[in-house]
């Protein structure tokens, strides 16, 4: 019994000086009043600076959403403002466009009637040969019967001097 009662005693220091150093160790991580309550103090401060970050987030969250909205009109004014351009763009193209298609059709017509011009030329020009060597016929011809009508002055003057060399001579 004695050895059982020195076993059971050596088994409650060993537990009392376990427990005894789990006390110390507690009263270490224990903090005094005045250090709790500055820690309280600076918990507070913590706190209010906290909220005025919170607070001054939420300002500037307000500010950049209202200039977002502001950027976001001014682009659809934009926006706006360039799909008007590119219609306007887009009409005066139509537009061009016609006035080209119109245009290459009169060019297409004046190039046919270019054609047919030059197909007249050509038939002109034929006829002008044909007219030069008629007009060279007449003019040899023409020149045949000048000198035709020359020798007939001459022979009619000829006459003439010889009717007046008879004509006195026959009347005496």
């Amino acid at each position: 019994q004695l050895l059982e009662a020195k076993a059971s005693l050596s088994l409650a220091q060993t537990q009392h000086a376990l427990q005894l150093q789990q006390a110390k160790a507690q009263m270490n991580n224990m903090v005094s009043k005045q250090q709790f309550e500055q820690l309280q103090t600076t918990l507070r401060e913590e706190q209010c600076k906290t909220q005025q970050l919170q607070e001054s987030l939420h300002q500037q969250a307000e500010q950049t959403c209202r200039q977002l909205v502001s950027i976001q009109a001014e682009h659809e004014h934009l926006l706006q403002a360039a799909v008007e351009q590119a219609e306007g763009l887009e009409h005066s193209l139509r537009s061009a466009e016609a006035v080209l298609a119109e245009r290459a059709a009169q060019l297409r017509d004046a190039q046919t009637q270019l054609s047919r011009n030059k197909l007249l030329i050509e038939d002109l020009r034929g006829e002008n040969r044909g007219f030069a060597v008629a007009m060279k016929a007449a003019e040899l011809k023409q020149k045949s019967t000048e000198e035709k009508n020359q020798l007939l002055e001459e022979k009619a003057s000829a006459l003439k001097q010889l009717i007046g060399k008879i004509t006195p001579a026959s009347l005496s």
